[in-house]
This record gives structure tokens, sequence and C-alpha cells, in this order.
């Protein structure tokens, strides 16, 4: 099997595994990545907006002390770009029906909480398959330390994702069950 469809099968089950937590609706894990972002108290915080069944990491982003952004895709095979946000900001439909803020200034964050359909132990995720994590983090990462947090339902877990070499770690990863640092 190729890459591309042992990638494809494993976003499938990834989907159906998410899919299936969010129903479920376990303990949020919103108060368990509050905890972590403390430790980066004044740092600048890139989040996301949740969209169907990924965990809701919006009330950590309203809680930070320190900017706060959220991605805005500006073209395929391109890094990210992060807007600041704040609570109640008006947004408005990005790339791929993402909110955005309408207006705003960027930001360069020190910490990325990173969506994610599956994880595993290694510290890497299984996305959507546009790379715009992994290109943003490689670049952010050329030029200075940032700290990449995945946050998801513990069941997203997998036992290996599948990588390729353009693939980046995440730091942490924080889920309902408990937070960890990957093997190194």
């Amino acid at each position: 099997m190729t890459d591309a469809k042992i990638k494809a099968a494993a976003r499938a089950e990834a989907f159906a595994r998410r899919k299936e937590a969010f129903a479920a609706r376990r303990p949020d894990a919103a108060d368990r990545l509050k905890q972590v972002l403390a430790e980066f108290s004044g740092s600048a915080l890139a989040g996301y907006m949740p969209m169907r069944t990924e965990i809701d990491c919006l009330p950590a982003m309203a809680a930070h002390d320190g900017a706060v952004g959220v991605p805005v895709i500006l073209g395929a095979g391109m890094a990210l770009k992060f807007r600041e946000w704040v609570p109640n900001a008006r947004m408005v439909p990005g790339e791929f029906g993402a909110l955005i803020p309408e207006k705003g200034g960027w930001i360069e964050p020190d910490v990325l909480i990173v969506p994610l359909l599956a994880f595993d132990r290694r510290g890497y995720r299984l996305g959507y398959g546009g790379g715009f994590y992994d290109r943003t983090l490689e670049e952010l990462r050329a030029r200075r330390a940032v700290t990449a947090i995945g946050f998801a339902f513990a069941l997203q877990e997998m036992a290996e994702v599948p990588i390729e070499p353009t693939d980046q770690k995440l730091d942490l990863i924080v889920t309902e069950a408990g937070v960890f640092t990957p093997a190194a």
C-alpha cells in the first residue's frame, strides 16, 4: 500500500474515533489545557476555531494571559499566519470554512495548540493532509524555539501514526485523560 493510501486509511479510522469521542461527551479537557498553558503565561499563543467534532480549545484560549491568535490559510503549500483573536471577536469564514477574525494584527506564536485527527506516544499527529501545521512548525522552529501542543480526545490515540519526513513532532499532548510528553 502506498504512503498516501496508508494515511487515507488512517484518516478514515481517526475521523470515526474522534466522532465517537465527541458524541460520548467525555469530560472536557479545557481545564487541563488551561493548567498547561498557565506555564506559558505571557507567551503568544495560537489556538484554533474548532470545527465539526474537534475538541474545543476556546475556553483555554480565552483564559490565556497573553496574545492569542488563530490560523489563517494564505494559500496551498504555504505556512499558516496567525491573526489576533479575542473572545467575542467578529468572525468571518476563511479557507475550508474555518472562522477567522474579520480584522486584527498578526502574531507570531511561541506556543501552538494543534488540532489533529490522531496522535501517537512518539508525538506524531495525523492531520487533514494539507501539511499546513507541519510547514508552519518547520518555519517557526528554524527561527526559534516554539512549543506545539496536541489537543485531542484520548480515544484519538493510535498505536503508530503513519509519518513522512516532513512531519513535525508535538512537544506535549493534552487529553481529558491526562498530559504527556512524547518519547524522545
